[in-house]
């Protein structure tokens, strides 16, 4: 093995194990790029191993990162987390909630299957995991604990439903996606919405399932009965985020508007609700703006760190090194592919998604691309994988998010052995769509008129 080969292992290596020293992730990525820029010359100069790695090199870092700020779809991503964060403020998951549990309180499982369709509009209008998390469990898990639900389930519920937002469209993740693929992201958006509603679809299953075998569990509540009333409030706390969703999928997907100028509209949208709702005033405007830039300073920070730290591995040749791995391995393209996602759900253990998205996916990318796979579909897989990182201990940061507003009872191992269950629904889910590609492309083709 060549000394930039043993550089670029080692690289990566040190970026693993300096994840778990808490040290801000921006700072590692951008500390670790020049650090190994200095040992390759090191190692050129006075070693004499030839390296091929220069200041001259790492200085296309200022290039690459003016790339990255003057790309007009970035703009996306400050105004859909505020569309998000505004969205959470605004009353209308509450309303959801009381409408929904009236409709479904009386089915074996039913709240759990309201907090699981309000996850997915919530999702499809906000896609900040750390709010749909805490807002499910400030509105949710009380009362499933009340009604006497199995405190694993109603946690790990409200843990993987509060995760969809990364997924289903618009989701910052598919934004960022789209950036680091030089992608559409119209396309990854279409892409997306049959996995996120299939997801949806299994945990409400499962749910239904899980109430019929174990009734004690998941026992029906007290409720009144259902009739047209309980449908017009129904229609009518589902008719704003429907409205802001059209307003935003439907102007993408049309081609009326680009993802920029959509989450303008959604942003617009989100100020036009929080009005409506008598929940808009100076003070609550503040808090949005101020979680809005840290929120995206921290993604943008952590954006430039992972372009400098690609740059400098990509020069000391780690993305031919695990090209050749992949290619090596004695496997059909298929398996491949499962070796790929199966490293990323382990990876997904210890780091987080953005660094996962912005390292690990443009290493892996071309290799798949090259054997022939259709791009939207794996970037679609991948996000799927990425999805259950959210989930799987030590640092499932919606498991985090949720004990930080948790009801006393509820401890983290509780959580964990909650979650489980839905992670393994995860991985069906990703084994489906691995097995019927046209559930991720069939929707993009029809949208752009392709054969």
């Amino acid at each position: 093995m060549s000394g930039n080969e043993i550089l670029a292992l080692a690289m990566f290596a040190s970026f693993i194990a300096l994840v778990f020293t808490g040290f801000p992730v921006a700072w590692i990525l951008g500390g670790l790029a020049v650090l190994f820029t200095a040992f390759a010359i090191v190692l050129d100069v006075d070693f004499n191993v030839p390296v091929g790695m220069s200041w001259d090199y790492t200085s296309i870092t200022v290039e690459r990162t003016w790339n990255v700020m003057e790309n007009w779809v970035m703009v996306a991503l400050p105004l859909f987390i505020f569309m998000g964060l505004l969205l959470d403020r605004s009353g209308i998951a509450r309303e959801l909630m009381t409408s929904f549990a009236r409709l479904f309180g009386g089915v074996r499982g039913g709240l759990a299957v309201t907090v699981t369709l309000i996850g997915v509009l919530l999702a499809a209008t906000t896609g900040i995991i750390g709010a749909a998390v805490v807002l499910l469990a400030l509105l949710g898990l009380p009362v499933m604990l009340k009604e006497g639900y199995d405190r694993a389930l109603a946690s790990g519920t409200v843990c993987a439903v509060g995760t969809l937002g990364i997924l289903i469209p618009p989701s910052i993740m598919l934004v960022l996606m789209a950036d680091r693929m030089a992608m559409s992201v119209g396309d990854l958006f279409l892409g997306a919405v049959f996995p996120g509603m299939l997801l949806g679809g299994l945990y409400i299953v499962y749910l239904l399932g899980y109430g019929w075998l174990r009734p004690d569990a998941a026992p029906a509540g007290d409720h009144e009965p259902v009739d047209w009333a309980a449908v017009g409030a129904l229609f009518r706390a589902i008719l704003p985020p429907a409205f802001l969703i059209l307003a935003v999928l439907g102007s993408i997907f049309m081609g009326v508007a680009t993802p920029t100028e959509a989450a303008g509209v959604g942003a617009f949208g989100a100020l036009v609700l929080a009005a409506v709702k008598r929940q808009l005033d100076g003070a609550v405007m503040r808090e949005v703006l101020y979680e809005t830039t840290r929120t995206t300073a921290f993604i943008f920070a952590v954006l430039l760190g992972a372009t400098a730290f690609a740059l400098v591995l990509r020069g000391l040749g780690g993305d031919a090194l695990i090209e050749e791995a992949l290619l090596g391995l004695p496997f059909s393209p298929n398996g491949i592919v499962i070796t790929i996602l199966v490293a990323t759900f382990l990876l997904g253990f210890f780091l987080d998604w953005i660094e996962l998205t912005l390292i690990i996916l443009p290493l892996v990318s071309p290799v798949v691309i090259g054997l022939g796979f259709d791009p939207v579909w794996f970037t679609v897989m991948f996000a799927v994988c990425l999805q259950t990182s959210f989930l799987t201990p030590p640092v499932g940061f919606a498991i985090f998010y949720l004990k930080g507003v948790a009801p006393p009872g509820v401890d983290v191992a509780t959580i964990y052995r909650g979650v489980v269950p839905f992670i393994i629904l995860q991985l069906v889910g990703l084994v489906i769509l691995f097995n019927w590609e046209a559930l991720v492309t069939w929707l993009p083709a029809q949208a752009y008129g392709q054969p």
